[in-house]
Formats: C-alpha cells, structure tokens, sequence
C-alpha cells in the first residue's frame, strides 16, 4: 500500500479517493486537459488504447458501466439483464427517449448493428462472438443475445471502457468512422491531430435519475467543452500543471511528486494506488519470438524488480510480485510465479542456445511518453544482452506504437500497462482474441474456455489458477508488477474524480 507522510495525507486522500463524491460545481467555461500524446484512432472498438477510451467515452456510451466498486451498472440499458436459467439466453431492454447526437431516438437496431460491429472488430469482443448464436432486436427497445455457453464475464466486458462496445447511431457505421454520433453527455466538435480533440456540450443528452456512482447514475456535461491536448513530454505537461496551463494533466512523472505538493493549493496532486500493471506483449505470431522457447528464456532473462525500481524509483509507487492479483482478492495466484523475477542471464542463454536461438534481433517497441515505460525498456535492453540476446530499441510516440503494434512484421516485444480490474478477462487484451500478440494455442483455449463458462465465483477463482500457470508457460506476455500513478488537477476544477480512465462529466470550473 502506499504509504506518505501525514501533512499531505488529507490532500491526498480527497484528491485520489476512487469515485469521491463532491458538491456540484458552477456550469459553463471550458477545460484544457493534457493527455500523454495524440490518439492514433477516435474509433473505440479499434484500439484497446486507454487514450481512446478516455476520450471517446464522453461521446459513446454503452448498454453497462462500472459503479464505485466495479459492479456492472445500466447506463443505456433499461435494468440489469434477463437471464434464461441455462445462463444461455440474455433479454436487454434499452431506455425509451435516449436522444443521439443527430437529434433521433436511440433504438434497438443502433445496438444491434453496434454490438455486431463490436464483435467484428475489438479483441474482447471477438472472444464474445465465438461464443454468440444470434442477437437481434425484439421490437423497438429490446435484444436477445443467445450464446453457445455461458459468458460469465458478459456484463463487465460490455462495460470496460477500453476497445468499448460502445453504442452508436447505426447510419453512422463505418470502416474506418468517419462520424461520431453516439448518445454522450459530449458531441465530437473538431480534432486537429498534434493539437487537440474538442467536445461539446450536448445539450439534448438524456442523463439517467440515480444519483453519480463511479462510472454510473447521473451524467451532467457541466463544462462548455473539453479540449484534449496532446503533450508527450512528460516533463512539459509537469510544467503546464504548475503553471496553470492545464486544468488537469495525465500520468506524470512519479518525482514530479514533491515539485506538484509544495506547488501550493492551486494544484493538487492526485495519487492512485495500485493503479495497474505494466506488461511487455510478445509477437507469437511471427518473428524469433514465435518461437515458445526463446520467450521462456526471456522471461527468465529479466529482473523485473530492477525494472521498476528504475521506473519508479521510490517504493511507494510500485509492488515487486508476478502474482496478477493482489494478495486478498479472489483472483490471487502464485500458479507460475516461480519463473517471475529470475534475471539468470546464464541459465536464459542456456535455454535460448536450446530453443535455437542465431543471434537475432529482438526490436523492442516502446514510447516516451509514458516515461516509465521507456524506462523499463532500457533496463531490459540490458538484461538482455547480458544473457546473450541482441536486442534493439525502437523509441516512438505512442500512437505510432499503436498503429505499429497491428502489423506483426515489425516488432517483437512492445510495452504497455493495464489497470487492476477485478475481473480476469478486462485486462489484457492478450487474453481475448486477435489483439496484437496474437496469442492463439490449445493450452489457452482450453484454460479460459473452462474460466469463461464457469459462472460459480468460487470455482472461477480456482480455475484461475490454470490460466496464470499457462500464460507463464506460453510467455505470450510477462507482467511486470504493479504500479501507482501520479496525475494532477488545478483546484479550479471541481468535482473530479479520479478513475482508471479520467472523466470530466459531472466536472466544472470555478468561477
């Protein structure tokens, strides 16, 4: 847990609380926000990247979101859902007079034609579609979704908010979209690339009665318009915050801590704990790491805990551990973890001399704009070499590493980090189908098939188990450890609260 001296504790704790509730604040005005650098795609159900998301889902909404303590919520969605006894049938009523943003009602062929689109494109929802049977509309405002084995994990895949199975207008479906009309509290204004993405109030939006909680309840779009600026130097958006340019500024630097405390009230520091995880992603599909064996050597090559002390340097920010989930949770597993942490440069040499390995080039994908990320690439350039591999950094902005990470032909390891979700099959995209990776074996199929159909919590958490012990085995990813993160927000903006992936409905400025 992280620990920080007592003066700053209150601060931190109003400022980091996840989904602290806040007077509502004044309407009108417009916030400058400062993300991590420029959104390879406004598409949500093309990228699994959390920049997305973050900013699409002001536009889109979906049929379930996540309340304060990551149950699944409605949101456009008339209730919970229907569920035959076999667990095989699903009956949705969706809300009566939700506007879009062209000015009709939303009905249920726009979800239909949404969740279709959804299954055809994103990774988590290409895992649903193997288990699909039809979906269709039933009447104006109802869908049946009948499926082949029991989803347990349905509800929570249609409410993360990365690669979304948002919810849009169906005149609207295109490939790629070339229009954002959805049903948010925000409509899609203008985005110049390297400059900024600019929402606008939608003031027909159709907020739901129940009071705010977490990403559920009453969305109220409060502020004029938000404008998402692209600031890949994480040290520039440090000092954008403390200067009073930006009304809140993504992921920062972990040493920006004390320079963001003694800043004075004008700028408070948002400490997340626990926040996530980072993991590198193997390319399976092709290449030297297609090869089983060269990934185990690799995995037993590096030193994750140098790594994120390298990172993050202070203690407080990062947790040395390969178990996926914390210790306490339903999910926690020590199934594989004997080969997390080794850093055996002797003994990967050993096993990557056995698995054939000539001497190739391992490309190392990464960007600096998540500066720990960068980081941690570095360190395990290192470790790499000293075991024998020939690795070579590739360094680029961040949505060139998405756009990138989609070809197999040109990397063989990228890095990225996930949240801590407490559902296995939210995070990583690696554990759906077809995200870049390209996981694909029997072993898998066969540990998650069992996971996934297994709708009994007790015995999904045992089940568990076998899905670590093959990610370990397979090396289609190694988890790094896990991570606490560091943002800020001016004090002029009210009634924020700090999430995975930040929102600013419910959010104003002071006067």
């Amino acid at each position: 847990m992280l620990r920080l001296p007592r003066r700053h504790l209150l601060t931190l704790l109003l400022a980091a609380l996840p989904f602290a509730s806040f007077a509502a604040p004044p309407k009108g005005g417009a916030a400058n926000l400062a993300m991590i650098g420029e959104p390879q795609s406004l598409d949500p159900m093309a990228s699994t990247a959390d920049l997305v998301g973050t900013i699409m889902q002001h536009v889109y909404e979906t049929l379930y979101t996540f309340d304060s303590k990551w149950h699944a919520t409605p949101m456009l969605a008339d209730g919970m859902p229907k569920v035959s006894a076999d667990g095989l049938t699903y009956a949705i009523n969706i809300r009566k007079g939700v506007k879009l943003h062209s000015g009709r009602d939303l009905d249920a062929q726009d979800v239909v034609a949404s969740l279709k689109r959804w299954m055809e494109m994103a990774p988590r929802g290409k895992s649903v579609a193997k288990d699909t049977v039809s979906l269709e509309a039933k009447g104006s405002h109802a869908i049946e979704w009948k499926f082949s084995a029991p989803s347990a994990s349905l509800l929570a895949q249609l409410a993360l908010p990365s690669g979304m199975a948002v919810i849009m207008a169906k005149e609207s479906i295109a490939t790629p979209l070339v229009s954002f009309v959805g049903t948010g509290p925000y409509k899609f204004k203008e985005r110049r690339p390297d400059q900024y993405v600019v929402l606008s109030r939608f003031e027909g939006y159709s907020a739901r009665s129940e009071a705010p909680n977490g990403y559920g309840g009453k969305r109220e779009a409060l502020l004029d318009e938000l404008r998402f600026t692209p600031v890949p130097n994480a040290n520039t958006r440090v000092e954008g915050a403390l200067a009073g340019q930006f009304h809140f500024a993504d992921q920062l630097p972990t040493e920006a801590l004390a320079r963001v405390e003694k800043a004075g009230p004008s700028v408070v520091p948002i400490v997340t704990p626990s926040f996530g995880f980072p993991y590198m992603v193997f390319n399976t599909k092709e290449g030297v790491l297609a090869n089983q064996g060269i990934r185990q050597a690799i995995q037993i090559a590096i030193g994750e805990g140098e790594m994120l002390t390298a990172a993050y340097g202070d203690k407080r920010f990062f947790t040395v551990e390969g178990n996926h989930f914390p210790q306490g949770t339903p999910f926690y597993s020590t199934a594989g973890t004997d080969q997390y942490n080794k850093q055996d440069a002797k003994r990967a040499k050993d096993m990557a001399d056995k698995a054939g390995y000539k001497g190739e080039t391992i490309r190392l994908l990464t960007s600096r704009q998540y500066e720990f990320h960068h980081t941690m690439v570095q360190v395990m350039a290192e470790q790499l070499r000293a075991a024998g591999f020939k690795p070579e950094m590739q360094v680029v902005d961040w949505a060139t590493l998405v756009q990138r990470r989609g070809d197999s032909k040109v990397w063989d390891i990228y890095m990225t980090h996930s949240g801590q979700f407490p559902e296995p099959m939210l995070s990583p995209p690696q554990l759906g189908e077809g995200a870049p990776g390209w996981w694909s074996s029997p072993a898998k199929a066969k540990a998650l098939g069992d996971f996934n159909h297994q709708t009994d919590p007790a015995k999904r958490a045992q089940l568990w188990n076998a899905v670590q012990q093959v990610v370990y085995t397979e090396v289609p990813y190694i988890n790094v450890g896990k991570f606490s993160s560091l943002s800020a927000r001016s004090s002029k903006l009210e009634g924020y609260t700090p999430s995975t992936w930040p929102f600013f409905w419910n959010t104003g400025l002071a006067k």
